[in-house]
């Protein structure tokens, strides 16, 4: 990952596992690199002058990305630009740095290998075009106290004609088997309400008696609020937005007639009928969701890449009988 330690720090390397990134769809990558903003410029200014001998102004620095050297491949450079604001008012700012990374990824060959699922790239800083090397922790790359959503990203993004299932993310995360993606669900549920639980008891309300013996009418199907919140969930440690959403779901009963806006199928239709002439016979419909609207996800997926994706079918939008 590059030596910090010792007097300037040439060159930082930066590693990304894409082994669970679906190549099919894909139209662009991009890395990012996180310059965090001095609370003294002039470091910058004196970054510059140190690497020329301590004479000259400071000019516009450069940055170069290359890819890794391994084995007989030598390094590539992929990327040269300059970042006028790197000296002066920007560097009291932090700013992500984008690369195009597209070139390197698409030539990238899937292999058995886990090591080739490996991208490997390195960042270093130059005075100006052809100059001599700076300190990259006097431009804001030091990376000591960061997290590592502050450190950098490699952003791989594209359309994908198959319908990606949210809870193949979940097994990811905790397992692969149901039962332990139930624990993993549990476990979690159960350490972020823990301190919760630890305060006064909430009163306990009874119901009137007359309330408790009249027996209650279900409504007619219809669409309900029902509010995720991931936070809550314990998962905002990996999902980065949205972190709560409305989903909605579905209630209610299906009985005759039903209404037109349900959008009954004829078989609902039917079996309905049924069920009002003989409840022992057959079962009544069920109300679920008709139509349904996706949302798009900022995570961190289980190899530790930054992953915005689109889900299907994560908004109730509808209901009806079927």
């Amino acid at each position: 990952m590059g030596n910090e330690r010792g007097p300037q720090l040439r060159r930082q390397r930066y590693h990304f596992n894409v082994s669970s990134l679906d190549r099919d769809g894909l139209l662009g990558a991009e890395l990012r690199i996180l310059r965090k903003r001095l609370s003294d410029p002039r470091r910058a200014s004196m970054g510059s002058q140190a690497a020329e001998g301590g004479g000259g102004g400071a000019s516009s620095p450069c940055l170069k990305l290359y890819t890794c050297a391994s084995g007989k491949q030598p390094a590539v450079l992929l990327q040269t630009k300059t970042s006028d604001d790197l000296l002066g008012g920007g560097a009291f700012s932090s700013k992500w740095e984008v690369f195009d990374g597209w070139k390197v990824f698409k030539g990238f060959k899937t292999q058995q290998n886990q090591h080739s699922q490996q991208l490997c790239f390195d960042l270093e800083a130059l005075e100006h075009r052809g100059g001599r090397p700076l300190d990259l922790r006097s431009l804001g790359f030091a990376r000591p106290g960061r997290t590592n959503k502050e450190k950098a990203f490699f952003l791989a993004f594209g359309k994908s004609k198959k319908r990606d299932l949210f809870y193949n993310e979940i097994k990811a995360r905790s397992g692969h088997d149901n039962k332990t993606v139930y624990e993993y669900l549990v476990t979690q549920r159960r350490m972020r309400r823990a301190p919760a639980s630890r305060g006064a008891k909430k009163p306990v309300h009874t119901l009137p008696q007359s309330q408790l013996v009249k027996p209650q009418t279900r409504p007619r199907c219809h669409r309900r609020r029902l509010h995720v919140n991931f936070k809550e969930m314990g998962w905002d440690d990996w999902i980065i937005a949205p972190l709560e959403y409305e989903a909605f779901h579905c209630d209610g009963v299906c009985d005759f007639p039903i209404r037109s806006h349900l959008e009954p199928t004829n078989h609902a239709i039917i079996q309905t009928l049924m069920n009002s002439m003989d409840p022992e016979s057959t079962p009544p419909t069920c109300c679920v969701p008709t139509r349904l609207s996706p949302i798009s996800i900022l995570y961190i997926d289980s190899a530790n890449n930054v992953v915005y994706k689109q889900y299907e079918d994560m908004v109730v939008e509808t209901c009806g009988c079927r």
